[in-house]
Order: C-alpha cells, then sequence, then structure tokens
C-alpha cells in the first residue's frame, strides 16, 4: 500500500517539533469513483499498542483525548470516515498529537492518551455528518476511559483534557460520570469547542470555571482575531468561557508573550459572544481545511497557551491535594 500525507499542521512546530493536526490520509486506489466503506475494527484497550502512556508513578493522573488528525481515506476500493487505530500509516498521526501534548501539559504528572476510532476531518463539514458518525468515536472513548478507571488509574486524583474532537470527547465522558469518579476530577480542559445549554443540561459535572485554582471545574475557550473570524460549529451556542492567560471571566486583557512567534500578543474575552480575541499576533497561521477561515486561531488553542495551562495544571492539581488530601 502506497500512503501520501498532505501537509500537517504542526502545533507549535518551532517548540515541539513533534504534533500535528488535520493532516489528510490517502491511499492509493484503482477505483475512487464510488468505493465501497468500512468500519475499522474497535480498539482492544486491553492491547497496550492502542495506548500512549508515561507514567511517573505520581500522584495524579492526566488523560488527554486527541483531536481529529484525519482525513477520508480510502484502502483497496474502500473509503473509510474513521481512524484505523492498527493501520501502522495511520497511527503517527494520531501518536504525534499525543506526544507533542504530554510535552504542553504534563509536567511530572502520569499521561494516559487512547488511540480512538476519531471521525476524519470530512465528518465536520455539516452538522448531519457529525452527528451520524460521533457516536462511534465516543463509544471508543467511553470504552478506554472505563479501561483507565479499571486498570490504570487506581483511585488517583485525574486531569481530563481534550482539543477539538477530543474536547467533545470530554464534555460526554462527564455527562456519564458517577459521582464517585467525579470526585477524584481536578478539573476538565474542553479546549477549542464549546459547551451547550443542552450539555448543562444532562449533567451537573459541568460547571464553568471561574480563577485559577478552582477544581472539579470545567474550563473552555475558543480564540479569534476578531469576532468576525468565529467558525459557527466550534462557538455558536458555548455557555462558558475563560481567559486562559489571566484567568479571569471579565473583560480585562491579559498580555502573553507567544512561545511560537515573536510576538507579544493580547488576549481579551469578549463576554457577549464568550470567545477570546487575540490582538497583536502577526505569524501567519495555519488554516483549517474544508471548516477553517483566517483569523481563526483553533490550531493555536494548545501552542499559544502551553505555558499557563501547563502551570495551571499544576496549581489545580495542588488545590485539590490541599483541599482533599492534606488535611
Amino acid at each position: 500500500m502506497t500512503v501520501k500525507y498532505s501537509k500537517s499542521f504542526i502545533l507549535g512546530a518551532i517548540i515541539l517539533g513533534s504534533i500535528c493536526s488535520y493532516s489528510t490520509l490517502s491511499c492509493k486506489s484503482s477505483n475512487n469513483i464510488h468505493p465501497m466503506t468500512a468500519v475499522p475494527a474497535a480498539p482492544n484497550y486491553a492491547d497496550t499498542t492502542q495506548w500512549y502512556t508515561v507514567d511517573r508513578k505520581a500522584p495524579v493522573d492526566i488523560f488527554y483525548i486527541i483531536s481529529t488528525e484525519t482525513g477520508n481515506y480510502t484502502i483497496s476500493d474502500t473509503a473509510y470516515h474513521y481512524a484505523d487505530t492498527y493501520n501502522d500509516s495511520i497511527r503517527p498521526l494520531l501518536l504525534g498529537e499525543m506526544v507533542g501534548v504530554e510535552q504542553i501539559l504534563c509536567g511530572n504528572f502520569n499521561f494516559y492518551s487512547p488511540y480512538y476510532r476519531q471521525c476524519t476531518l470530512q465528518a465536520f463539514t455539516s452538522d448531519t455528518l457529525m452527528q451520524s458518525r460521533l457516536p462511534l468515536a465516543m463509544g471508543d472513548v467511553r470504552n478506554s476511559f472505563a479501561h483507565y478507571l479499571a486498570h490504570y488509574n487506581q483511585g488517583r486524583p485525574f486531569i481530563l483534557a481534550g482539543f477539538s474532537q477530543g474536547a467533545i470527547a470530554v464534555i460526554e465522558l462527564l455527562k456519564g460520570m458517577d459521582s464517585a469518579t467525579y470526585s477524584r476530577l481536578v478539573a476538565a480542559y474542553v479546549i477549542g469547542w464549546k459547551v451547550t445549554d443542552d450539555d448543562l443540561a444532562q449533567t451537573r459535572n459541568i460547571r464553568p470555571a471561574q480563577d485559577s485554582t478552582d477544581i472539579g471545574v470545567t474550563i473552555c475557550y475558543n480564540s479569534v482575531r476578531d469576532n468576525s473570524c468565529a467558525i459557527p460549529m466550534l462557538s455558536d451556542g458555548n455557555r462558558m468561557t475563560i481567559n486562559p492567560v489571566n484567568w479571569r471571566t471579565d473583560t480585562k486583557p491579559a498580555k502573553l508573550v507567544s512561545p511560537i512567534s515573536p510576538d507579544t500578543v493580547t488576549v481579551a474575552l469578549d463576554t457577549h459572544t464568550l470567545l477570546l480575541n487575540v490582538s497583536g499576533y502577526s505569524h501567519k497561521d495555519y488554516i483549517i481545511p474544508l471548516i477553517g477561515r483566517d483569523g481563526n486561531y483553533h490550531s493555536l488553542e494548545l501552542a499559544l497557551y502551553r505555558h499557563p495551562l501547563r502551570r495551571n495544571v499544576a496549581l489545580r492539581a495542588e488545590r485539590f491535594f490541599n483541599k482533599h488530601i492534606r488535611r
């Protein structure tokens, strides 16, 4: 099988050198006009190859769900709309983000990230496709999280985090989380997606973060150059946002020295749209294929805020221990 990769979005490549998103995979086929479609085999989470883990024997875990790393692809006249977690041509796309985000967020914590049959990017070109294809991907994530709790977590406090499609999965995990598991949640990071009224109506486990140290809360944000650059699918109907630089929910702006460009940017929360307005960023940004637009900084949601996010994960974990463990 011959595989050709398009240019991959390298998230913070200047610093990390290994984290990609929205890569497109295509495989040569003798007939790609009307290919049959197939669903890859479900991951077996007892198989360690279906995980990227870093076990530091730490008292806190990070459970991270990756974003959309694949496009539609065809193998031997068969079309696939989900990532095949056993395919050696696709796995590096998924692994790249796992490795990069572990470097961004983890610090001294343990890190667990499952491979899953994520929807390909084309699923997000319409609400109909997204709603029909997401359940399979979310089912894999639920199964991986159940395996993590049963075999890896060992009762430790944990942080949930996900970006884009992975952020949708974080919301779904929160909806299905029992009270005993939720009591060990340090915080949940819904990065580059939205929390809607419908989400809030389905669970009490989603509580908006109000500052830098509250625990058991959900952190959510979307970044744009200005409000006209919003992508409706990502942010319309959102009901919570916090500025990940100053950890405020009001309009007070915050300065951030960009780790991926020579700029010092200003990040301000618009309390009407609940978008983060980022000014002063001059570096040419990657535009997501199919659904992206110039001035929407979806591709920067992890890399741009890498330093405050890493500090915040550690700060909230410390607060959790001070409240629940060191009493």
